[in-house]
């Protein structure tokens, strides 16, 4: 090769190196970060379940990642914005504004309906969509907020399908009814009240609780007094582990005891020291349970592997809340919560959970309800 060659060559190889910096240095500056929130209790009784969501929505922002999406002509990678409410309404309204403050694209959360009702006015003032995987109460979608979706059914159909459940299924003529005084607790237990008045069922008493209790043996004394043929329990599996031991040191581990999806979770085995009153434990979950999810066997074994132990119950719409924000964001082409909210009315996602789609108030079109027991210290699906 002659000098002048080697000239040309080397000034070739030169300006493709340049070309190469330039090139890549104008898609690092095309990369844009857009942070997705998760709001729930990360302490406190029910951290256990708070962190099972979030894991859910760094799963599928992993996932999403993975896709090298192209969004509005950037490349986008997506980072998680986790903010612990303690499942306090106050803290909730707090981070509510820190995340909008934060200009987050959207929220997955928050897990109770407590934090969640007065957390949705703050993101609809500030107009950022966020999606609850957990919260129940049917109050949370009443104002018609355009930035409040459920992916999970309400208490309506949890409170319901028990009280049925309790009076076609099992025959039972009578129950005691217990709340937590949280908006989650009383929304499920009247729901179940009214309902289990409608199919016969006779209300022998009515006891409050809250949700940060430990001992029950006053009002468990007292309901004992009534002889009911079940308990109803409006709150948290962490409340309702200590209340079935003391219902068994009480003489009423043979009573039925029903309660809602916040208490029907795969620790409550442990929090009720594996009790011989498990065994009359009916509890409902908004949803299929995961065996029975389209796309649950696969998705459970890839949050088993990642994080090994923490599942609990709502990790798997956590994840579907995830990919219907970014879905949206997808068919609107921008990542801008203004342009992309309207999409989430019109969502149409083949989720993990189910083939997702909205009513015109946030609710899930075709809300599905699984009812579980538990046998030898396991969750089992009764439907």
């Amino acid at each position: 090769m002659s000098f002048a060659s080697r000239s040309r060559f080397h000034l070739s190889l030169v300006a493709a190196a340049a070309a190469t910096v330039a090139c890549t240095a104008a898609l690092a500056q095309d990369v844009q970060v857009v942070k997705i929130a998760h709001a729930g209790p990360l302490s406190g009784g029910i951290a256990h379940i708070g962190k099972d969501t979030e894991n859910g929505v760094r799963l599928a922002l992993d996932d999403l990642n993975a896709q090298n999406l192209v969004i509005g002509g950037k490349m986008i990678k997506f980072e998680i914005a986790a903010e612990d409410d303690a499942g306090d309404p106050r803290q909730a309204t707090a981070v509510a504004q820190k995340l909008c403050d934060m200009k987050v694209a959207g929220v997955v959360g928050h897990l109770q309906s407590g934090t969640s009702i007065p957390a949705a006015s703050v993101y609809d003032k500030c107009g950022v969509p966020h999606i609850t995987a957990a919260a129940t109460n049917p109050d949370l979608t009443k104002p018609g907020y355009k930035t409040t979706y459920r992916l999970i059914a309400n208490d309506s159909a949890l409170g319901a399908a028990l009280a049925i459940f309790a009076a076609d299924h099992l025959k039972l003529k009578s129950v005691a009814i217990i709340d937590d005084r949280t908006a989650y607790g009383q929304g499920v237990a009247s729901v179940f009240k009214a309902t289990a008045q409608q199919k016969g069922l006779t209300v022998v008493g009515e006891e409050f609780t809250t949700d940060k209790a430990t001992d029950f043996m006053a009002i468990l004394t007292a309901i004992k007094n009534k002889k009911p043929d079940a308990i109803f329990y409006g709150g948290l599996d962490a409340q309702a582990g200590p209340m079935l031991r003391q219902m068994e040191q009480l003489g009423l581990g043979g009573v039925k005891f029903f309660g809602g999806d916040a208490l029907c979770t795969e620790k409550l085995p442990e929090l009720s020291g594996k009790t011989p009153a498990l065994k009359n434990v009916t509890c409902a979950t908004g949803g299929a349970s995961v065996a029975k999810m389209q796309g649950g066997a696969d998705w459970k074994k890839r949050y088993d592997a990642k994080f090994p132990g923490q599942f609990q119950i709502y990790s798997p719409y956590a994840y579907d809340a995830a990919m219907v924000l970014v879905d949206s964001m997808k068919r609107a082409n921008s990542v801008d919560p203004k342009v992309f909210i309207p999409f989430i009315g019109k969502t149409e996602y083949k989720g993990v959970t189910a083939n997702i789609a909205f009513t015109n108030k946030g609710e899930l079109t075709t809300p599905a309800v699984t009812l579980y027991t538990y046998k030898d210290g396991s969750r089992v699906a009764l439907n």
